[in-house]
């Protein structure tokens, strides 16, 4: 249960956040009953549930940036570092087919859910994306303002995307990583890929800040910054649209930059939260967030596969509310079992090459 040194755990934390927001969304959409769905409650559930895609897509841009920095810095070489991180994108984009072939023996879905795109599908291009503009600019400055750039860049052509009649001719597999088709599209390169730019140009700034002071200073301008930039885009939700087609929901910038500014914010309040006073060495945010692969990977189907069948539609708003608490509970206990066995694994095979270092002298 022991944390790496030097790690930022407050990034842990807000990634635990968002893995039981992501819980929240789930059980709240698949186990609660029709007669509840049209409440205002079940609604402000979902737009809570909302930020937890974003999370992990934001998370991920950061991690990039600062993986990338840190691996460029003990090694030397910045074109192994990017290539690294590279491979860890295609890695999650790979992932991506086995998690829907798995929802498809499991669940008996249909063929064509095999290319369903998913926030995973979205993930791991937007990756691979954000290394190749890491690895273009050297300096902190430069790869800030190009991340930012292609942040704005994803965010304010995405209604020109969505209505751009020549990509119906486009395979439908393709398509959906574009533009949304119903049913075969969760989520889609535009705009979902600028929180993963977005997250990675504050990487960028954190992965800069290598001392104490610094790292201090930067986690509170984040959370001024992010606070400011969340109160402009809803003051600007209130004017015209800069794109007539936009919709707030879906496509537009102000929604985008309420919550791009909110969850900027929370790095910040994270950081002060790791330093309360009553700071615990054990924190199960900590260890939510750093299996938060492994519980997507077993909850999805848990939640919407055909093991739960007799759940969905089968509560009421508070009965769902009590679900997912019980729910995060069970994923919390498999996150510690999985640690376990993770640690027994590695202690066995420690002893393992232990042995047979000592037992070399005596082949000769």
């Amino acid at each position: 249960m022991t944390t790496p040194a030097g790690r930022r755990t407050h990034l842990d934390v807000l990634r635990g956040l968002a893995v039981l927001i992501m819980i929240e969304a789930h059980i709240i959409d698949s186990w609660t009953r029709s007669a509840d769905r049209g409440s205002r409650a079940f609604g402000e559930s979902l737009i809570l549930g909302g930020f937890g895609a974003p999370l992990f897509l934001f998370l991920a841009g950061v991690a990039i940036a600062m993986s990338a920095g840190s691996k460029a810095r003990r090694s030397g070489d910045e074109r192994a570092a990017a290539l690294a991180v590279r491979r860890r994108g295609l890695e999650i984009f790979l992932l991506a087919f086995l998690f829907r072939f798995q929802s498809f023996v499991l669940s008996h879905a249909p063929v064509w859910t095999l290319l369903k795109v998913d926030i995973l599908n979205v993930m791991g291009p937007s990756m691979m994306a954000a290394v190749a503009v890491w690895a273009l600019f050297g300096s902190v400055r430069g790869r800030v303002a190009a991340f930012t750039a292609a942040t704005f860049a994803l965010v304010l052509v995405t209604p020109a995307v969505r209505g751009f009649a020549a990509l119906g001719l486009l395979p439908d597999g393709v398509e959906g990583y574009l533009r949304p088709i119903p049913g075969l599209t969760n989520f889609t390169l535009f705009p979902w890929a600028a929180f993963v730019m977005g997250g990675a140009a504050l990487g960028v700034l954190l992965d800069a800040a290598r001392g104490e002071t610094a790292d201090r200073k930067v986690n509170l301008a984040l959370l001024g910054a992010g606070l400011l930039i969340a109160f402009c885009g809803y003051r600007a939700s209130f004017l015209p649209p800069l794109d007539g087609r936009s919709r707030f929901w879906t496509t537009s910038a102000s929604f985008f930059f309420i919550r791009f500014g909110l969850m900027t914010a929370a790095i910040g309040l994270c950081w002060l939260w790791e330093r309360r006073p009553w700071h615990k060495a054990w924190s199960p945010l900590q260890l939510l967030g750093r299996s938060s692969l492994f519980i997507y990977w077993i909850h999805v189907e848990l939640v919407y596969g055909v093991i739960s069948n007799p759940l969905h539609g089968a509560f009421s708003l508070r009965g769902a509310w009590a679900a997912f608490a019980v729910f995060s509970a069970a994923m919390l206990c498999a996150a510690v079992g999985k640690d376990h066995i993770k640690r027994k694994y590695l202690e066995n095979r420690q002893l393992r090459e232990k042995l047979v270092r000592q037992a070399q002298p005596l082949m000769f």
